[in-house]
């Protein structure tokens, strides 16, 4: 048996998780996710904030993530973090400690790419949610389309060229008067909008566009954001048009990330669509991707605690990393920004 302890500090949760193959199937033993409500007050992350946070969060995460997998920190057969993408000092908590117990512990430390933990994520709620399939990874600093034949081989297709679709969300919530993070906020909103009202232009999906063009899969939201500008600053009622107004982008960015991953599993011939990513808790655009891929194409979702960062993905990831033979040295340095490991 393996068991490997995650640790996720790429942004503003500082989470631990263990991960085990007892059952020769990978288990997730224990997840303790500690979020730093503070920036709310900010409207986003401040890094300086976020990683004196995780400064003083990760010694009790990790210690109440070993007894909650009934443990010891000697039971521990590697240590996988993240190291990239991400804001660095935050990155850099998570790193160093990883790095104090694979030195004081003897043990490994596998380097884990934070979007490769997300398409690793939804494999730990169903175990049948495995390559060949298509991924939309979408949360609030990315938004990737891939292809991924295996594990460790990936293709990717289009990615945001300019906002991510999470990062759209919190800033159309902005916009609305609506609390930070804003996706949540957004969704509930737009449940008693009227869709006819505000009907804004799909970015970047245009029925002739021609497959190897690079707007064939990618995505901007941009210009849908200044649309949404534009409305809010053009009601004469806002209390009126607001729930018209998050219904109205919400169906344009979900109906534009439904087309692009059908488009994709289309080409592919993939007969699953695998999301991740914060955004992934967004039941309207979970329910959106079964109905437009119908029966012949399963679609998997993880369940909310999975789909934002958390540290179980990345002791899943790292179990990969770990059974290929893959080992991190004390050198190891932490990136804000990275290609996906095995990325085409």
């Amino acid at each position: 048996m393996t068991r490997i302890l995650g640790i996720e500090t790429s942004c503003d949760e500082t989470s631990a998780a263990i991960v085990d193959d007892a059952t020769g199937v990978p288990t997730l033993r224990s997840l303790v996710i500690l979020s730093q409500d503070v920036h709310r007050v900010f409207g986003g992350v401040v890094p300086e904030i976020a990683s004196r946070a995780h400064l003083t969060a990760i010694v009790p995460v990790v210690r109440e993530t070993v007894a909650q997998a009934a443990a010891t920190l000697s039971d521990l057969d590697a240590v996988a973090v993240t190291t990239e993408p991400g804001l660095v000092g935050a990155l850099m908590v998570g790193l160093n400690y990883a790095k104090g117990l694979s030195l004081a512990l003897d043990i490994p430390m596998i380097a884990v790419h934070h979007m490769e933990g997300h398409l690793f994520a939804t494999s730990l709620d169903d175990a049948t949610a495995e390559p060949p399939f298509t991924a939309l990874l979408v949360s609030g600093g990315h938004t990737l389309l891939l292809d991924v034949p295996a594990w460790g081989s990936y293709k990717l297709l289009g990615s945001t060229r300019d906002d991510a679709a999470g990062e759209a969300f919190d800033k159309v919530a902005k916009l609305l008067g609506l609390p930070y993070p804003g996706g949540r906020h957004v969704e509930a909103l737009a449940r008693d909008g009227d869709p006819s009202r505000f009907r804004f232009s799909r970015p970047m999906l245009h029925r002739n566009t021609p497959s190897d063009d690079s707007s064939y899969f990618d995505v901007s939201f941009s210009g849908l954001k200044t649309a949404v500008l534009n409305a809010v600053r053009g009601s004469t009622d806002i209390e009126r048009d607001r729930a018209d107004i998050a219904r109205g982008f919400q169906d344009a960015l979900i109906e534009t990330l439904v087309e692009k991953t059908a488009r994709a599993a289309a080409m592919f011939h993939r007969d699953r669509v695998v999301l991740g990513g914060g955004v992934a808790c967004n039941r309207t655009l979970i329910e959106a991707m079964r109905a437009r891929m119908g029966v012949h194409v399963e679609v998997f979702a993880p369940t909310p605690r999975l789909a934002t960062d958390n540290a179980a993905m990345i002791a899943r990831a790292g179990l990969f990393r770990y059974n290929h033979g893959e080992r991190a040295s004390l050198d190891h340095a932490a990136r804000a920004t990275a290609p996906l490991p095995g990325q085409e």
